[in-house]
């Protein structure tokens, strides 16, 4: 597969043209960000252990009936997916209370849920990812029903597949953001799954193994991410 020009680059990767119109090569960066961007640095290492976790959850989640943009790792960085029309969604599942939205209802961080929560969040930087509802993605035509609806169902079984799989690991899955992109037609499951995309405790000491590390000045997050990814035990 022959890589061409860049087509995009984000806060956490580059995608490039290939020789064929319908796949694209995803290269991830150590470059991390916090706060719509306000905060910049650099997370040694980050980009190889994103891409090579989002890989190896991809495959499980494939094996349950969750449909991916995986096509091939092609090296520790970069991984050839399928190209999609991503949906202007950002779908955020909670099964504990933290970030946003402990502040935002005025709880403490860590209370389990009653049950798992699926929000919305409109993908649009200049507006700051604006929380919406199912209504609202419907009436600015950002997905039609069907879609809506494929998204919760996958949606809902990203988080019990890896609710299951991080507690056999010693990790409690406290929330997480994934995208959906459109593919002939076909839903399916975008971007990545990483420390950078949820929030991830250790089930014993509560110690933060994310992206928080980063955003709340708390030190050790090389090491954060590393012990995630010594523990998914990724050859």
């Amino acid at each position: 597969m022959e890589k061409r020009e860049q087509l995009y680059e984000g806060k956490a990767k580059k995608v490039f043209l290939t020789d064929d119109p319908d796949l694209l090569i995803v290269s991830y960066k150590d470059d991390a960000t916090a706060f719509d961007g306000q905060k910049k640095g650099t997370i040694v290492g980050k980009g190889a252990i994103n891409n090579r976790m989002t890989n190896h959850i991809f495959k499980l989640l494939e094996k349950k009936g969750v449909p991916t943009h995986l096509v091939e790792e092609l090296n520790d960085r970069e991984t050839l997916v399928k190209k999609v029309e991503i949906v202007p969604l950002e779908v955020i599942i909670r099964n504990f209370s933290a970030g946003s939205f402990a502040k935002k209802l005025g709880m403490e961080e860590g209370i389990k849920l009653a049950c798992p929560t699926l929000e919305f969040s409109y993908k649009n930087d200049d507006l700051h990812d604006p929380f919406i509802n199912s209504y609202y993605a419907l009436a600015l035509n950002l997905a039609t029903q069907e879609e809506i609806d494929a998204i919760t169902k996958y949606a809902f079984t990203v988080n019990d597949v890896m609710r299951e799989y991080f507690a056999g690991l010693g990790i409690e899955l406290i929330d997480f953001k994934i995208e959906f992109g459109r593919y002939h037609g076909q839903i399916i499951l975008a971007d990545e799954v990483s420390p950078d995309t949820c929030r991830l405790w250790d089930k014993e000491t509560h110690e933060k193994l994310d992206k928080d590390r980063f955003r709340r000045d708390l030190g050790n997050v090389e090491d954060a991410y590393q012990e995630v990814f010594r523990r998914l035990g990724i050859q």
